[in-house]
């Protein structure tokens, strides 16, 4: 059996898991090629995962300063509104908001930003005369916990020059943005955020059947295996923005699964439905079931599309028993005309933020969780394969209904 030594390469699964506001988080990025001759990892993973082989799993605690620099004061800048110039990708201009992420170089007059630059501030308050940029790590002061599982071990031909990675820097670039600043709601939600390109009735844009897969095949089963895990057994499930596959573990023993969609083309040729019903949330939030009717429901590669996504999450929360589980699940790919304005404009780990402020509001939904998975390889037979070398990712967030 091949060991790990600093001849060899591996890939290896990491897991980075943390909690803040009471609210679990699971971040898994896949690093497929480790060079532990010339990359840089944690040095507590690095001296346990030596003499390891496909199967091993490492995990190591990382107290705040460990891996993430601690948070600092002098990391957060004052900035006059009359300094902020930018233009997001439909024309619009910049207008900072509590709690969401920008890119540092639409900001003017602070020291170390260039006009280029993309890397994240959070804007930590909104005055009349400007806003706080702070740039800190958005990790900066919690706990974190990183599994590594070797996935393959293997020998290294010759040694070319390349790339240094920096795994510790890989696996926590992102993560963070999802929780709240200060515990306070982020402001997601102002009118223009549910504007859309294609703004015509949906049952247009829907009456043409699209049997054709949103994500590829790896994603698919990330997310039947989440879906597998959270579900109890013998639940009464809601497939909520169904199509013709739902994405459900075909194992999984379940009592019923009801599917609600916009196309009866698509949710007849769905087999996991026990029936199913034609319905425009854009049209009329209000879901046509009885309180309690479901033990769970899922939301697939589908979030993105809800014009009036807090009654529809009100709703969700009526048709849901007490202890009921909602799972909403998406990616990076979506139909532009229909997607709201706002998820075209967030980074991917602030569209869990917006989708935790969905389950948050009006406190009916609680025991949050969000989970997120990047950098498997793509499906060789996948038809983007020779152009996107990582699987689509994963992003999840989900809630249970308050007893």
């Amino acid at each position: 059996m091949s060991t790990i030594t600093p001849e060899k390469l591996a890939s290896i699964e990491f897991n980075l898991k943390w909690e803040k506001n009471g609210i679990k988080h699971e971040d898994q990025y896949f690093a497929q090629r480790v060079n532990f001759w010339r990359d840089i990892l944690p040095p507590k993973i690095l001296e346990e995962i030596m003499g390891a082989s496909a199967g091993d799993r490492i995990t190591a605690a990382f107290k705040p300063g460990e891996i993430i620099p601690p948070a600092s004061e002098k990391s957060i800048h004052p900035v006059a509104h009359r300094n902020i110039d930018g233009l997001l990708a439909d024309g619009n201009a910049y207008h900072p908001r509590y709690g969401r992420f920008y890119p540092r170089g639409i900001l003017h007059g602070v020291a170390g930003v260039f006009r280029g630059n993309i890397e994240p501030f959070r804007c930590t308050s909104v005055a009349a005369d400007g806003i706080e940029a702070d740039f800190n790590h958005p990790l900066a002061g919690i706990d974190l916990t990183i599994e590594a599982r070797v996935r393959e071990v293997r020998e290294k031909f010759e040694e070319h020059g390349g790339t240094l990675n920096d795994w510790g820097e890989q696996v926590t670039t992102g993560p963070g943005m999802q929780a709240r600043c200060n515990g306070n709601p982020t402001d997601f939600f102002i009118a223009e955020a549910f504007a859309r390109d294609d703004a015509a009735d949906d049952g247009h844009f829907y009456r043409q059947p699209r049997f054709v897969q949103h994500i590829d095949a790896r994603a698919i089963e990330t997310i039947s295996a989440l879906y597998g895990r959270l579900i109890p057994e013998g639940s009464r499930v809601l497939d909520l923005m169904s199509s013709w596959t739902s994405h459900l573990p075909a194992d999984l023993k379940i009592q019923s699964v009801e599917g609600l969609g916009m196309n009866a083309d698509e949710l007849s040729a769905n087999e996991r439905l026990t029936r199913y019903v034609v319905h425009d949330l854009n049209r009329d939030p209000r879901l046509p079931f009885d309180d309690g009717a479901f033990d769970a429901a899922v939301c697939t590669v589908s979030v993105e599309y809800l014009t009036r996504p807090l009654a529809v999450f009100d709703e969700m929360a009526r048709v849901l028993s007490p202890g009921g589980i909602f799972i909403v699940t998406f990616s990076n790919r979506w139909f532009p005309p229909k997607a709201i304005r706002i998820w075209k404009e967030l980074h991917p780990f602030e569209r869990m933020g917006m989708v935790r402020e969905l389950f948050s509001h009006e406190a009916r939904f609680d025991r949050l969780e969000t989970f997120s998975s990047q950098g498997w390889p793509r499906p060789e037979d996948d038809k983007y394969a020779g152009q996107m070398l990582n699987s689509d990712p994963v992003f999840a967030v989900w809630g249970r209904r308050a007893q």
